[in-house]
């Protein structure tokens, strides 16, 4: 197992849409699909709490920010192609994506990425990993 690359979190993430959030593009829906700023009570929640998207996936929006395999890059010029992790580093930064619950509406978006250097820790910091299943 292993982290998701952006394109894989995005993927999953997105499951199939193109709007801002899997669900659609109203805000006003959030609160039924993530653990954010506005309904978590500043703490983190058992996964499952809210609706899942389209792929069966909880939390993939909001409850803790999710870090990811590729290293931080301003753009996606010169990303690979084939939805595999950017592993050439430009700076000390990685990404994380998806929101937590300390997070207004607007971090919770599908194509939102943060960044910080891979030692930092934060309470809504947490992981999701991929399983390859041959």
């Amino acid at each position: 197992m292993q982290l998701p690359s952006e394109a894989q979190w995005e993927y999953a993430c997105r499951a199939g849409a193109t709007s801002k959030w899997y669900f659609g593009d109203s805000e006003s829906q959030l609160g039924e699909y993530a653990w954010y700023g506005s309904n978590s009570s500043n703490q983190t929640h058992d996964v499952g709490g809210r609706q899942p998207n389209a792929f069966g996936l909880y939390d993939m929006g909001g409850n803790v920010w999710e870090w990811c395999q590729d290293w931080w890059h301003d753009s996606y010029n010169n990303a690979p192609s084939d939805g595999s992790a950017w592993d050439t580093p430009t700076d000390s930064s990685r990404v994380f994506r998806g929101g937590g619950w300390g997070s207004n509406a607007s971090y919770c978006r599908s194509a939102l990425r943060i960044y910080c250097s891979p030692g930092y820790r934060y309470l809504c910091l947490g992981s999701r990993f991929v399983a390859h299943i041959r």
